[in-house]
């Protein structure tokens, strides 16, 4: 559809004609349950009537709408020929009015894939749920709109449902659902504050819904009632800790209005837990969607725990950043997301149980974005987004993990109370408005008094990671002569920027390494020298970024490193730690240091790692390190050693500790071995015992899938442990195994399940998919590698955007890991420069990370 990826030019050009009064829709979701009529897709009816003026009279423009059919459309009281002004995707308005009033009737169609109204059937009990997600332009799949984020609008929705039927919406209920002609009943939400169209947000269905209550005296001697809502599906409700959700929600109200200086504006506060989600979550105003996997099933560590409450506050920060303030295009979608991003981690340490969530961060969070920010498709924290296509692929590493990186590093800049008084008075200056960069610079520049525009030049108007290493030279007496922090930029992008960082010398004593001198100092150019460290003793570890103060590969000396390689776990601050994994792994992926060397530190040190985040990530990384970057020759016996390590520490860990089930988990993904496969049957049948280990519901589908994997689990096997858990959970579950089966003929059926038809939910193609690729399969997945290439543009053309992108990158060849996979995706490439250019970007990703596994390979071979 010629309309349906809108620019951001003709973006520009609606906005300056149009200003939007009011929506007010209404949805008849009745159809949701009982028997399909016809072969066509599931609909519902959306009546929309947009309240709008436009600035010049006589002048055309057109609304959004992706549905399959229009009943009726009515611009000013005059019934539009729908044949004539509809394509599919847009509605032609020509000769609008100063002021006019748009009516749209239309059949619009249930999402299988997660977008717009996304409708699922629990194979538990056969009950129908229903939820809205909409970013970044899927609101036009439910109602008709101006699709673009600088339109804000009050929002009044209606909901007629199946009877018994919870029914959500951003606003407060206007009064109590009444009983409506035909069966069912009906609901009318109050008007929204102005927001956007993205965030606009139904659910509806027979929801497990629990109610709280936040208050909180203002400034100014009133009372912010706040009512708290949290819901779950009816099947998870046995797992609901809504209490600990409740609990952190309240203690992130209070967090934000202390530091924001502005009430919470969206009336009530309902947390939703949804099925089939794509995302982890989502910050609708009033009405928050989340994954419902953020519902324990079974024993989790402290680190799930720790990353839910983590996106809680993500999303809240949202009311405000995002939602309350909200960016012009989505070239500033930083100006939400890095701020949700840095705030949520900001709130999680000084708010709840979790004082240790830099730590995560520096671990987690900026791995991701080291890895976004080394791809060709690398961008500025601001970026160019020509159109939506644009738009849905940089909810990325760079938009979200980069910009809370840069905006951690502008706090040490200018100052935490700096800081926050710009963001109230940006609050207060913008509120229910747009924005763009120069809003955020402005307030910072007057409360700060910092150069804003030459920190924004270098931090959010360019590309790249720098690599910051320390140089020292010492006198006869072992004395530091001088100590610099070298900097480094690569030739694709050759920026270095200022970095203020602190410096840790550390030293060995009585079995561990500990710090004993630090300065901060502010890195500019390519030699920076340390002047307060010179004259004190010779470190044995240097660690440029220490606390991690800016956004920065970190390097070692060779003293530094030798240090490292024998006493890593000696290290006694766990942020220090954290960082030093980090920038191994970082040496590992850029090929300066063998994947052997990184596993021989994850086998002797790993097991003393206390922060049970860090040990999980660190578990991650591992098993990438042997997947692809280990040389082919030694890959094996890397493997075998990698499990037999696993094995020691679960089998020496504290009983019943998170430690133990996260060594179970790494333990069941490494298992290749006869012995370690019986050992993981055994824990299944309850013939083989670990002292306090539970083998809990999801624990048996870990071990169940390693068994599948190598052919020791056949589908009737699968199939019996669905029986056990017969849900939504252990449908995909059991997909996932099915597939993973060593057999030519699952894959083929995996494949034209996912590629050839287009029959699966979103959760289900990403289950499958998972179950697809697996690393030890090289053999048998070889001859998908040109299928896929051979597919991509039909899939692209054919298929919703989400469901491609899942296909694109989750059935990339990435498992071969050899030179004549990477000629065959670099001659695609080649081949079709005229490919949709979200297509081509996705290619390109997964070309640079096949090209960073051979060089990797390489390294280890030598």
């Amino acid at each position: 559809m010629p309309g349906e990826n809108l620019t951001r030019e003709e973006a520009r050009i609606r906005a300056d004609l149009l200003t939007v009064d009011a929506y007010d829709i209404a949805l008849d979701v009745r159809s949701a349950v009982g028997a399909q009529e016809g072969d066509g897709p599931r609909t519902f009816r959306s009546v929309t009537t947009i309240r709008f003026r436009c600035a010049t009279e006589g002048a055309d423009s057109f609304a959004d709408l992706l549905a399959p059919s229009i009943t009726s459309l009515t611009l000013n009281g005059r019934a539009l020929d729908v044949a004539e002004v509809y394509d599919g995707s847009r509605i032609a308005l020509t000769g609008l009015a100063a002021e006019n009033t748009l009516t749209v009737d239309a059949r619009c169609a249930y999402s299988k894939t997660g977008q717009g109204l996304h409708r699922f059937v629990d194979p538990e009990d056969g009950e129908v749920y229903l939820y809205t997600h909409f970013e970044p332009a899927d609101s036009r799949r439910v109602f008709a709109n101006f699709e673009q984020p600088d339109l804000k609008a009050p929002f009044t929705f209606a909901v007629t449902a199946p009877e018994g039927w919870t029914v959500l919406s951003n606003g407060d209920r206007d009064g109590e659902s009444t009983p409506t002609e035909g069966g069912g009943t009906h609901t009318r939400f109050l008007p929204t504050k102005p927001i956007s169209t993205y965030i606009t947000a139904v659910v509806a269905g027979p929801y497990h819904y629990e109610r709280d209550h936040y208050s909180r005296t203002l400034p100014d001697g009133s009372t912010l009632e706040i009512p708290l809502g949290a819901l779950c599906r009816k099947g998870l409700a046995r797992h609901f800790d809504a209490d600990d959700i409740f609990t952190v929600t309240k203690q992130g109200l209070d967090f934000f209005h202390e530091r924001f200086d502005f009430p919470y504006p969206f009336g009530k506060y309902d947390q939703a837990f949804v099925p089939e989600y794509n995302i982890g979550a989502m910050e609708n105003p009033g009405c928050v969607t989340f994954r419902e996997e953020y519902i324990f099933r079974g024993r989790v560590t402290q680190a799930s725990y720790e990353a839910r409450s983590n996106t809680l506050l993500h999303e809240m920060a949202h009311m405000w950043f995002g939602d309350l303030v909200t960016m012009e295009w989505w070239d500033d979608l930083w100006l939400k997301e890095s701020f949700a991003d840095f705030m949520g981690a900001y709130a999680l340490v000084g708010a709840t149980r979790f004082t240790d969530g830099w730590i995560t961060f520096a671990n987690r969070r900026k791995s991701w974005a080291y890895r976004a920010d080394q791809l060709s498709s690398t961008h500025p924290v601001t970026a160019d987004i020509r159109d939506l296509e644009d738009a849905k692929l940089n909810f990325d590493g760079i938009t979200y993990a980069k910009g809370a990186s840069v905006l951690k590093q502008l706090v040490a800049y200018v100052g935490e109370e700096a800081f926050l008084e710009g963001a109230r008075r940006y609050f207060k200056r913008h509120a229910y408005g747009n924005t763009t960069l120069g809003d955020l610079l402005s307030v910072l520049h007057e409360t700060s008094g910092r150069d804003m525009a030459a920190w924004s030049a270098a931090w959010l108007q360019t590309t790249g990671v720098n690599a910051l290493t320390p140089q020292a030279t010492y006198d006869a007496h072992g004395r530091i002569t001088e100590l610099a922090v070298l900097q480094e930029a690569t030739d694709a992008h050759p920026t270095l920027r200022p970095h203020r960082v602190a410096v840790g010398l550390y030293r060995r004593a009585d079995g561990a390494l500990t710090r004993y001198a630090r300065a901060e100092v502010d890195v500019a150019g390519p030699r920076t020298v340390v002047g307060e460290l010179a004259g004190l003793e010779r470190p044995d570890l240097i660690l440029v970024n220490d606390e991690d103060l800016t956004y920065c590969k970190i390097r070692f000396d060779e003293g530094s490193l030798a240090t490292l390689r024998g006493h890593l776990g000696e290290l006694t601050d766990p942020m220090a730690r954290a960082l030093c994994w980090s920038a191994l792994w970082n040496l590992t992926r850029d090929a300066l240091m063998p994947a052997r060397d990184f596993l021989a530190l994850v086998e002797s040190f790993a097991g003393t790692e206390t922060d049970i985040g860090v040990l999980q990530m660190v578990q991650s990384w591992a098993g990438s390190a042997l997947a692809h970057y280990t040389a082919p020759a030694s890959r094996e016996a890397a493997g075998r050693a990698l499990a037999q390590g696993a094995l020691r520490e679960l089998r020496q860990a504290e009983p019943g500790s998170g430690h133990q089930l996260a060594w179970a988990r790494f333990f069941a993904g490494a298992a290749s071995a006869e012995a370690d496969l019986q050992l993981l049957d055994g824990l299944l049948a309850g013939n083989a015992k670990i002292d306090g280990l539970d083998v809990d519901q999801e624990l048996r589908w870990t071990f169940l899938a390693q068994l599948a994997a190598h052919g020791a689990a056949d589908a009737e096997r699968v199939d019996a442990e669905l029986a056990r858990d017969d849900t939504a959970s252990g449908k995909r579950h059991q997909v996932r195994c099915l597939t993973a089966r060593p057999s030519a003929e699952v894959k083929a059926a995996a494949w034209t399940s996912v590629v050839e038809r287009d029959e699966l939910s979103n959760a289900l193609v990403e289950a499958t998919i998972a179950g697809f690729g697996q690393s030890h399969q090289r053999a048998l997945l070889a001859p998908f590698a040109p299928r896929y290439l051979a597919a991509l543009e039909r899939v692209w053309r054919e298929r919703s955007i989400e469901i491609g992108m899942s296909i694109v990158t989750g059935l990339f060849p990435i498992q071969q890991g050899d030179q004549a996979t990477l000629d065959a995706v670099e001659g695609w490439l080649t081949e079709h420069p005229d490919a949709a250019p979200a297509l081509r970007r996705l290619v390109a990703e997964g070309r640079d990370d096949l090209a960073r596994a051979v060089r990797a390979q390489s390294c280890d071979a030598a």
